[in-house]
């Protein structure tokens, strides 16, 4: 796909990894950035990507944003976004998109950062009234499938219900005129994304390295099997979907991140290699990918 690219701005999870971003990820179609999810250091993470040549993901010019669910980790970069952009001279209003939920989420960080727009608007430092401002559109919870939530003269956003234990969760597929990308968020494996990801060219999906888990206590391992995707999960989807390319993110290793005595990088790198034989041994002999801060596709 020549104008339509997938940027991995975090991979990470909750865990806080020292080079695994929070979640988000944005789809570029004709130099036009549509981001999915604000986890941790997202803004910081797009201004890499635009010093590595990605023009759309200049920090003044992010303005659009679909949100998969309300964890912290998908959601604690918000006032970053907001604000970050517009201190750079964004004038847009930014629009959100995603669960019930989220407009009290951006209402609320206005009310905590009430200081500092009161300094910026009424101080002595100059600001324009518009580009802190956030646009909501809330998809509320009961349906399975959305249709067309999104559309412009790039793209059409189709969101869908995925399964995330009692939290409402969202899938994105975004529909170009060279293709599709869909994007699952945190998710249990559910029949509708394979209906999603049918020949998709890019399916982005979350993965949990199913051996790890099983050295979990039972607890542990009946809340992950609910509300996550294992690897073998995410190699039966992709069997029935064939999307052209498979890109995993969201890895859980099931290993302690805190111990600074291990090699931190080398035990994630076996685990990532544990986690495409589990996807192999499972049957998929398509592409896939363990996905990476700032890899592009």
């Amino acid at each position: 796909m020549k104008n339509t690219k997938l940027v991995l701005l975090g991979t990470g999870t909750p865990n806080a990894c020292p080079d695994h971003s929070g979640p988000a990820s944005a789809v570029i179609v004709n130099n036009k950035a549509y981001l999915i999810d604000f986890g941790p250091g997202v803004v910081r993470q797009a201004s890499r990507a635009y010093f590595k040549g990605i023009d759309a993901l200049r920090p003044d010019r992010l303005d659009i944003a679909f949100c998969t669910h309300l964890h912290t980790d998908h959601t604690t970069g918000l006032p970053d976004l907001i604000y970050t952009p517009w201190v750079l001279e964004r004038e847009k209003p930014l629009k959100l998109y995603g669960p019930a939920g989220l407009s009290d989420m951006a209402h609320h960080i206005e009310k905590a950062y009430s200081a500092d727009l009161d300094m910026r608007l009424n101080g002595d430092e100059p600001a324009n009234p518009t580009g802190y401002k956030t646009e909501v559109t809330e998809l509320q919870p009961g349906r399975e499938d959305y249709g067309i939530i999104y559309e412009d003269e790039n793209v059409r956003v189709n969101a869908f219900t995925v399964k995330h234990g009692r939290l409402q969760s969202l899938a994105y597929r975004f529909m170009t005129d060279e293709g599709i990308i869909v994007i699952s968020g945190d998710t249990a494996p559910v029949p509708i994304m394979i209906e999603k990801a049918m020949n998709a060219d890019i399916l982005l999906h979350e993965c949990q390295y199913e051996q790890g888990l099983s050295a979990r206590t039972p607890q542990w391992q009946i809340y992950h099997r609910n509300v996550h995707t294992m690897s073998t999960d995410l190699a039966h989807i992709a069997i029935k979907a064939r999307p052209a390319l498979v890109v995993t993110y969201h890895r859980i290793y099931h290993m302690n991140i805190l111990d600074n005595t291990i090699d931190l990088n080398k035990e994630m790198a076996i685990r990532n290699e544990k986690i495409l034989q589990e996807i192999r041994s499972a049957g998929y002999d398509g592409p896939v990918i363990n996905g990476q801060d700032l890899d592009v596709f």
